[in-house]
């Protein structure tokens, strides 16, 4: 990467940084989208799914249409980094590398633009609003960003693996994300007097042990799966029992049939217990995201892709690269056949170590070009040469 290419990837991601925007509200980095990639010769329409941009580019001859994404928003928290290019939005910063990920997206559809005589086939290239929890990804699908698209590619930097690392399997790579809410009703009284009520607290408590059985006793060894109870809320005096009680929480899988079979599974055992404790319930579920599910061709065009760019040994094939966090770009590739990697982003001499979604959170800038080489060889061995 040229001295100027770098420096203008950089100071790309510090802008976006300084101005982190909310899903559907990401207007001033669609904007800066927009405008740089009409610049670089792209057919751009823009509105998509509110605040989505859309760029399309044709090589030169036939060939695949491939999407590319890259999600554009940032999360509502206060930022607590000390570098010179923090969130000037109070409560709001890019606390996940979604600044990032626009800055690398735009290096990217610029390399291709500039080598087009090079390659077959037309890049779509997609800046999606509201990743973080929205359904930005499934608007657009919504709205016709996957017409006529063969195959789709996605990155995240991640603060999991140590900068310049790719991380790529086939097959399952995110996992589900799904949420429940669980009202118990029961009978209140005193707490003196515990065999005149039915205890809500008591209900609650035996709903959430129950709950741990459905992985360990439901769900195959050979399969991952989650159920995590977030928050429970019952009572208000001491000396009161409770007549309702309400938890939720969050459900994850790497198997579509699960995603399916899960909630139903959560509802007969909250049924059971209630049933013998005398208690009544109501139970709501929804899906947020299905699991980001990679096609092995497509896995094996970006491991390729990755050794030539940083070599074999930094590049991860094994499974623990895979994490049960989840992400909407599993909208495209339950669709179309596609591949989501990591690249690294973590770097303890420059303090970038604290999770995604962490008031602290920040990522090596070193990953930056590492990933924007990696997607361009790979988006390129998917349309093919000329």
């Amino acid at each position: 990467m040229s001295t100027a290419e770098l420096d203008l990837l950089i100071r790309t991601r510090r802008d976006l940084h300084r101005h982190p925007e909310l899903g559907f509200q990401e207007h001033r980095t669609a904007a800066i989208v927009a405008e740089r990639l009409r610049a670089a010769g792209y057919e751009v329409k823009t509105g998509v799914a509110e605040t989505g941009v859309v760029g399309t580019l044709r090589g030169a001859g036939a060939g695949p249409t491939l999407l590319l994404r890259a999600d554009m928003d940032a999360l509502p928290i206060e930022e607590e980094c000390a570098h010179d290019f923090a969130s000037t939005h109070a409560g709001v910063m890019h606390a996940c590398g979604h600044d990032a990920h626009v800055a690398i997206g735009l290096a990217v559809a610029e390399r291709l633009a500039r080598t087009r005589g090079e390659w077959g086939g037309t890049v779509r290239y997609v800046f999606q609003p509201a990743e973080e929890g929205g359904g930005g990804a499934l608007r657009m699908v919504e709205e016709g960003v996957l017409d006529g698209v063969d195959a789709a590619l996605g990155l995240h930097v991640w603060l999991g693996m140590e900068s310049g690392v790719v991380g790529v399997v086939p097959g399952p790579f995110m996992a589900s994300a799904g949420t429940f809410e669980i009202t118990l009703r029961g009978r209140g009284g005193h707490g003196a007097l515990p065999h005149e009520t039915i205890d809500a607290v008591l209900v609650g408590s035996q709903v959430v042990v129950a709950l741990q059985s459905i992985v360990s006793r439901n769900v195959s060894p050979l399969e991952s799966a989650v159920v995590s109870v977030g928050t429970f809320r019952a009572g208000g005096a001491q000396n009161v029992i409770a007549d309702t009680a309400r938890l939720t929480g969050t459900v994850r899988a790497f198997d579509v049939d699960a995603c399916a079979e899960l909630p139903r599974r959560i509802e007969r055992v909250v049924a059971g217990v209630c049933s013998a404790l005398g208690a009544e319930y109501g139970f709501g579920y929804v899906q947020d995201t299905p699991p980001t599910i990679n096609d092995p061709a497509l896995a094996e065009a970006v491991r390729l892709a990755a050794e030539e760019a940083v070599g074999a040994e930094r590049v991860r094939t094994d499974p623990d690269v895979r994490t049960m966090a989840s992400e909407d770009f599993g909208e495209f590739l339950l669709r179309v056949p596609g591949c989501y990697f990591f690249v690294g982003a973590r770097n303890e001499a420059r303090g970038a170590v604290h999770p995604h979604h962490s008031p602290r959170f920040d990522v090596c800038e070193d990953a930056l070009p590492v990933a924007v080489d990696v997607l361009e060889r790979a988006a390129r061995r998917v349309l093919g040469g000329r």
